[in-house]
């Protein structure tokens, strides 16, 4: 599992001649990196300075955490779906019963794997809702950290789209496609969110406020 190794071993593993893991794990990494950023910036917003805002950051920070081990199966689940795919190409197709009966686990495998990266878009968009929220009320100390959480939420929603993408390009299967295009869509929103909530850092940071 991608959660128990060492950072060392598993980029050796992204830039390997290996397929997996591939763009789709490395962008549930940086939802990962985005949650916990978002859950140490939660953690240095307590104390009596804070306390009228004490349930909201509870609240946020108990949400970033469990994100974590979220995104972490995701990276999982999109290197195992890259094998069920491949696996589904290298059926033999010799004759005509054996060639529908791969197409059809081709369209099967393809819809399946594109589930990880719509789940990923979806988890992106939840760290933009938790990072949003707590922008508003942090420790200043941590506004970067909170900035640096919504451009590796915006890195994770884009790796998860291009992924879905790539995935719907050959899927056939109307009702499956119906399923899927609107993360495609909402992974756009999303990825503008999170640039709008880290320019709003910015000039936070910078000192011209701003909503």
């Amino acid at each position: 599992m991608i959660r128990d190794e060492k950072i060392g071993g598993f980029l050796d593993r992204l830039a390997s001649g290996e397929p997996t893991p591939g763009g789709g794990a490395a962008g549930a990494l940086q939802a990962a990196q985005g949650a916990a950023l978002l859950s140490m910036a939660a953690n240095f917003t307590t104390g009596p300075e804070y306390a009228e805002h004490a349930e909201r950051t509870a609240r946020i920070l108990a949400a970033a955490r469990d994100l974590i081990p979220t995104a972490l199966e995701l990276a999982d689940a999109d290197e195992q779906s890259f094998h069920t795919v491949a696996d589904a190409y290298a059926l033999p197709d010799g004759t005509d019963e054996e060639s529908q009966a791969r197409t059809r686990t081709v369209q099967e495998s393809l819809a399946r794997a594109a589930e990880p990266p719509r789940k990923l878009v979806e988890l992106a968009g939840e760290i933009l809702r938790l990072g949003q929220e707590l922008a508003g009320f942090s420790n200043p100390n941590v506004l970067s950290d909170i900035g640096a959480a919504a451009e590796a939420a915006r890195a994770a929603a884009s790796s998860g789209r291009v992924t879905l993408e790539i995935n719907i390009a050959d899927i056939k299967d109307q009702q499956a496609l119906a399923a899927l295009e609107p993360a495609v869509a909402e992974a756009g929103r999303i990825i503008n969110g999170c640039e709008e909530l880290s320019a709003r850092i910015r000039r936070l940071i910078n000192g011209r406020g701003g909503p």
